[in-house]
């Protein structure tokens, strides 16, 4: 994380601002909340990473949910204080993964 992003949003880290980014656009867009597994996709990553995350948020206050009502989710962050959400990483090629373990 760099000084300006850290300067910027002082209430969460880099990470969490990117996934209430998303969770803010994907709102405005979609007119819903996402689901986990749409956060799943988006970063990809595993389903206990993107619970525990949400977990968090909504344990620091970043979020509000209802539990067992999917898309629940909503923001507690004025939306003007988001980082701008960056394009996720490029999945990683099948056959470049399997280059490397072949190395």
């Amino acid at each position: 994380m760099n000084q300006t992003t850290a300067s910027a949003h002082p209430g969460f880290s880099d990470k969490q601002g990117q996934y209430l980014a998303f969770i803010h656009a994907y709102t405005v867009v979609m007119g819903r909340p996402p689901a986990e597994s749409d956060l799943q996709r988006h970063f990809r990553v595993t389903p206990p990473s993107v619970h525990q995350m949400i977990l968090t948020l909504e344990r620091q206050g970043f979020i509000t949910r209802q539990p067992g009502v999917a898309r629940s989710v909503s923001l507690r962050v004025d939306p003007d204080k988001l980082p701008a959400l960056r394009a996720a990483p490029p999945k990683p090629s099948y056959r470049r993964a399997l280059a490397l373990t072949r190395t």
